[in-house]
């Protein structure tokens, strides 16, 4: 007996013990007749070892399998769950709480990290909104959901991008996988002759819609244009890079969003300040002059903005002009409408919201009839506040808002830092580009909000573990 324990202990005679118990199991299983678990078992099994041996991998593959990922609610009436994507990152939560009670805890300076505590609060305060939620079931399932977004990408991704070669693998995961979707919906596009209404469901089945699949466009572009652009990369690099960049381009310009138009050229006149290293002072200075002059010539601007009667088209100019149509373009003024009822939510319970994810469940009663549109629902079941800032406001309270605004403010005022005092201009191109990215998704997010959906929140949240994992590891 000893002597079989001891060939058991050699890696040949375990080899030989596990492949018996799988052979076992599976003829087990085809007897029963459950198939579809029998060829389930090698995935599982695979699953199983990378979980054990490998969990940077297991990230990895999430971040290429992202852009990639089904919603099972297709398949499946009621389960709304993103696959593989979602699954996995529960596990890797349950994974990470498992190695913090055994005592394997991350780098320590990750969690005193500015962008880590506010994240932190962040989710405090979300956990304390979901006890005094309206809807406590709803909030605490999104509750959960956030969780296993953040808590996997941006405290094991920070420990991951220690080696700067590990940010660039990153990108590329996301990016070539996102060049399968393009392709993709560049296809299903041509069916329908490039037009502004097949533009709004040709990258089914990836993306629900053509504002989720555009903003992922503008958040990776200033990423793609700083390896294009920079000489530090091999010209190999930067020719494949910008062929890559003109393939988003032209995606984002199919896509017919206006946000995403606008909040990718609101990234690039950031760009100019940080560049030219415009002091603080002078660009609030600014902002205060825009806020001013809105304030003195409100009523001539509002009057401007009613007469505007071009609704969206194919024609790119007109599209860009039904931007400011707050009198008849259908898309814009549902935006509003749920804008202010958000608002009216907000007034009803200001310090602690009505619960996190309840918006779609409570804003029904709160529209008003003259303000109904004809995409609107008596309802009110359909869809969320479209703003990452009023959507805490209603959901969260004011200190809701605020906990969104200082994570914002965090990773911005991290990644300009890291970029001003960075040695090496590798990481230098590396901040500012993620920082870009990140901007245009604060300006998208004033007319859309993602961050519930895997399709957002991990390149987000892996963007925000390379800002502090550049600040921490790579700035001296």
């Amino acid at each position: 007996m000893d002597r079989i324990l001891r060939q058991i202990r050699q890696p040949l005679g375990l080899f030989y013990l596990s492949s018996a118990i799988i052979i076992a199991v599976n003829v087990l299983l085809i007897i029963n007749q459950l198939y579809w678990l029998a060829w389930m078992l090698p995935v599982l099994l695979l699953v199983a070892f990378f979980f054990i041996f490998s969990l940077d991998n297991v990230l990895f593959f999430i971040v290429f399998a992202t852009p990639l990922a089904l919603n099972l609610e297709d398949l499946f009436p009621g389960l709304s769950v993103s696959f593989p994507t979602e699954p996995l990152l529960a596990a890797l939560l349950l994974v990470f709480i498992f190695k913090i009670i055994i005592g394997q805890v991350p780098d320590r300076k990750i969690f005193s990290h500015p962008v880590v505590i506010v994240a932190l609060i962040y989710l405090l305060w979300m956990l304390i909104t979901s006890i005094t939620s309206q809807f406590p079931i709803v909030s605490f399932k999104y509750f959960i959901a956030r969780l296993w977004f953040v808590v996997p990408l941006l405290f094991m991704g920070t420990a991951l991008f220690k080696d700067l070669r590990k940010i660039h693998l990153f990108y590329l995961l996301y990016i070539v996988a996102f060049c399968i979707v393009i392709i993709n919906t560049t296809y299903n596009h041509a069916g329908y002759n490039f037009s502004e209404k097949g533009a709004n469901w040709a990258m089914s089945p990836f993306y629900n819609d053509h504002t989720a699949y555009a903003v992922m466009l503008a958040f990776f572009i200033p990423v793609l244009a700083g390896f294009s652009l920079s000489k530090i990369y091999s010209l190999k690099l930067r020719v494949v890079s910008f062929a890559v960049l003109g393939l988003f381009a032209m995606a984002l310009i199919l896509s017919y969003c206006r946000a995403a138009w606008f909040s990718l050229g609101v990234s690039f006149l950031v760009m100019l300040p940080i560049i030219l290293k415009i002091r603080l002072r002078w660009i609030l200075l600014g902002l205060v002059m825009v806020i001013g002059f809105y304030y003195i010539y409100q009523q001539q601007i509002i009057d401007r903005l009613e007469k505007n009667k071009q609704d969206s088209s194919a024609n790119y100019t007109e599209h860009i002009e039904s931007m400011l149509n707050v009198s008849s373009d259908a898309s814009n003024l549902e935006r509003i409408n749920r804008w202010k009822c958000a608002l009216r939510l907000f007034n009803e319970h200001p310090n602690l919201g009505w619960g996190p994810g309840t918006y779609q469940f409570a804003y029904g009663p709160y529209q008003l009839s003259r303000e109904k549109t004809i995409i609107s629902t008596n309802e009110g079941n359909k869809g969320n506040a479209h703003s990452e800032y009023l959507g805490p406001l209603s959901e969260s309270g004011w200190p809701g808002l605020l906990s969104v605004l200082m994570l914002f403010s965090a990773i911005i005022f991290t990644g300009n830092r890291v970029y001003q005092k960075a040695v090496k201009p590798e990481v230098r191109i590396l901040s500012l580009s993620t920082l870009l990215g990140f901007i245009s998704y604060f300006a998208h997010g004033m007319m859309n909000n993602f961050l519930d959906t895997d399709k957002a929140s991990v390149p987000f949240w892996g963007f925000a573990a390379i800002i502090v994992a550049l600040d921490l590891y790579h700035k001296k």
